[in-house]
This record gives C-alpha cells, structure tokens and sequence, in this order.
C-alpha cells in the first residue's frame, strides 16, 4: 500500500490559544457586551422618555411653548447622540489606521519577499534547467535531420 501524499494546498491550522489569551478574549468579550448593554439600555430610557413625553404633550391643556421647550430637549438628545456616534467613528477609524500599519503592512511585505523569492526561483530554473533542455532538444533535431539527409535514418 502506498501512503498518500500530504495536500499542500490546505492551510495549517493555527496553534492552539493559551490560557492567557483564551482569557483576554473572554474579557474582550465581556466588555464589548457589557458596552452593547449600556448603550440598548440608554436607547430604550431615550424612546420610554419620548414616549411619556408625547403622551403629556398631547394632553388638551399643554401649552405651546412647552412642547417647544420638549422639541428643544429632544433635538439636544438627537445632537448628544450624534456626536457619540462621531467620537465612536472617530475610535474606530483610529483602530482601523492601527490595523493596517501593524498588521496589513507586515502582510504585504512578506508576500512581496515571496514573490521576489518565486522570481529568483524562476530565473534559476530558466537559467540552468530549462535552457538547457532547449538547447539539447535543438541539437537532437539537427542531429535527426542530419542522419535523415545522410540516409542513415528513415523519415
């Protein structure tokens, strides 16, 4: 029985996580709900308050300049709002600038150092395997043609 040969297409698997990281993962985790938390329970506060606030507004007795007083209030939430999303953008493009110069760039010059290895690889093989070869096949054929003129081989 033969064995068969390894696939070298399929990738290698990564090397397991230590603890230490298995944990920090754990904790990254666990911050990024606790966060998702906070912000979904600030929503629902936000839309419960502009829910009572509509509902007293539409009372027969309010007066107007009270529900432009809780317009005012709601478009100063809705800037608040906006301007937390602008500071997260902000943070996230930040980590993103970070990701590409510490992670991407490493990336592209590794394979760019491959690439000039395959180059290297290709014009060596050229150089002293496949010239040669050529140059052989070339003189087999004179030879050949050689012989068929001289008669000594058929055509």
């Amino acid at each position: 029985m033969t064995t068969p040969l390894p696939n070298h297409n399929t990738p290698t698997p990564p090397p397991p996580l230590t603890a230490e990281q298995l944990e920090e993962i754990r904790e990254q985790e666990r911050k990024q709900k606790q966060i998702m938390a906070g912000i979904i329970a600030v929503i629902v506060l936000l839309v419960a308050l502009l829910g009572v606030a509509i509902y007293f507004l539409l009372q027969p007795a309010t007066p107007t300049d009270k529900i432009r007083d809780v317009f005012i209030i709601v478009v100063a939430l809705e800037t608040l709002v906006i301007g937390v999303a602008l500071i997260v953008l902000v943070v996230q493009l930040a980590s993103l600038i970070n990701l590409l110069q510490n992670e991407v760039r490493p990336i592209l010059h590794a394979a760019s150092e491959t690439v000039n290895t395959l180059r290297g690889t290709a014009e060596f093989l050229g150089e002293n395997v496949i010239e040669p070869v050529i140059k052989l096949n070339g003189y087999l054929a004179g030879l050949k043609r050689m012989l068929e003129l001289l008669g000594i081989k058929p055509k």
